[in-house]
């Protein structure tokens, strides 16, 4: 078999299609478009997303308002009851919460906040602390000592 004697199969290779190229081509006269109307025309149909008149998807939708902020951090919220599964004196930090199954994960920087009542001391090491969380541990004898994230540390 020589190369120069290949030849591709029958009916796989078709010749392009050539719209307006007189009337011998098959394609002349009115170029594959219809006699008349919107589409016939130069510039032909309408622009997208127009639906005929009807009110189109883009306007039926509502409009979402306000902005999103991008600056915004997302805190893992700890709430100061669920610390009461700690014995006391423990030092309760963000990884210590993790695996006490109190925050999901460690991508986001924990905030204690002050629901409930705690009521044995702990040195609660976190990245932010309510005001009130922060007086209530106090007051309980403990330590609120804030840590820095490493996403804020960056």
């Amino acid at each position: 078999m020589r190369q120069d004697k290949l030849s591709p199969p029958p009916g796989s290779k078709k010749n392009r299609k050539r719209i307006g190229r007189g009337d011998a081509s098959g394609h002349g006269s009115f170029a594959t478009r219809g006699a008349k109307g919107q589409n016939s025309r130069a510039g032909s149909g309408p622009r997208p997303g127009f639906e005929g008149g009807q009110l189109p998807l883009l306007k039926r939708l509502p409009q979402k308002r306000g902005f999103f902020n991008r600056f915004r951090i997302e805190y893992s919220v700890v709430n100061l009851d669920k610390l009461s599964a700690f014995e006391s004196g423990t030092e309760v930090t963000p990884e210590k919460l993790r695996e006490a199954g109190l925050v999901k994960s460690l991508a986001n920087p924990v905030k204690i906040l002050a629901s409930g009542d705690i009521s044995q001391p702990l040195t609660v090491k976190a990245n932010k602390f309510s005001a009130a969380a922060k007086a209530k541990i106090e007051a309980a004898g403990g330590k609120a000592e804030e840590v820095t994230h490493a996403a804020e540390a960056e």
